[in-house]
């Protein structure tokens, strides 16, 4: 199904965020008191600040306001990285299977679609969204099915035409998928950014560094700790590459998030549609895979 501009709803409605954003913080921090042995005393005295947060903060958008719920939480546990072991066994996992894709790529009738489509099936890797899910099954299912909104081959020439690109990083993990990517597109100049600090299970530079993505591609950070894109946040570095590039590949529902207003002919969303907001927004249905420029 395809979408146009006016089927994008937003994540705020009647100046509220909405419920459903509000239960997967929730559960995202509950599942963190687990593991941290969060003390019953603390977990109280979080609640009431991610209460009063979550109903002080509906001017903001849903990554924005998790970011102010981890630096808070990070300060609780005095840990600055809640998901860093997270994020390693993803890298760990995702470079296990570079090499069996890279062949599969390099031998494929259409490298560019199967390029894509693995990274796509790497938004699977969130933990902020989910903590549990198989990567391995994901990729068999985004091979074999159709993309809900496909605008792959208006990518596919703007990639083609473009001189500068720069490319929008999502998850630890997925930043291996998006590297085979990268490495199929073959063009000379694109940029990789990444967050501007530890956020959810996001990728950093330590991340990219970690992968070897500064092997085919310039990285840089975007200078915020939100799990997107919020241009009003980054840094002035980020943003005169941002503002130069002649092609944006975004990547993830963060990023979606940060960027939809935009209306900007020259991104393309890639992503998982993960949850039924994001879903509802694309008019598409939970669990689809999406290539969606909103010119198109």
């Amino acid at each position: 199904m395809r979408a146009t501009n006016m089927e994008v709803a937003d994540i705020n409605t009647n100046g509220r965020t909405d419920e459903r954003c509000i239960d997967c913080f929730h559960k995202t921090y509950q599942r963190l008191f687990k593991k941290f042995n969060v003390s019953q005393r603390e977990q109280k005295s979080f609640v009431l600040f991610f209460q009063a947060t979550v109903n002080a903060n509906n001017h903001l958008s849903s990554p924005e306001i998790q970011r102010i719920l981890n630096n808070a939480f990070c300060q609780i546990i005095k840990v600055p990285d809640p998901f860093a072991e997270e994020k390693k066994t993803c890298n760990k996992q995702a470079a296990e299977l570079y090499g069996k894709w890279r062949a599969q790529i390099i031998l494929a009738v259409n490298p560019f679609d199967l390029a894509i489509r693995l990274s796509i099936a790497g938004n699977i890797m969130d933990y902020g969204a989910n903590n549990n899910f198989d990567i391995n099954k994901t990729i068999g299912a985004v091979i074999n099915a159709p993309f809900a909104i496909d605008h792959s081959i208006a990518l596919q020439n703007a990639i083609r035409q473009a001189k500068k690109i720069l490319y929008l990083g999502d998850n630890a993990g997925e930043i291996v998928f998006d590297k085979l990517f990268i490495e199929t597109m073959m063009h000379p100049e694109i940029t990789y950014a990444v967050r501007g600090a530890s956020v959810l299970n996001d990728a950093t530079m330590e991340d990219a560094a970690e992968v070897g993505m500064d092997l085919v591609a310039d990285v840089i950070s975007n200078g915020f700790d939100a799990p997107s894109t919020v241009l009003s946040k980054c840094s002035d570095e980020f943003l005169d590459v941002y503002n130069s590039a002649d092609l944006i590949i975004s990547k993830g529902q963060g990023n979606y998030e940060g960027l939809m207003r935009q209306k900007d002919k020259r991104i393309f969303f890639l992503l998982m549609a993960k949850c039924d907001i994001i879903s509802e927004m694309l008019s598409v249905e939970k669990g689809s895979f999406v290539v969606y420029n909103q010119t198109e």
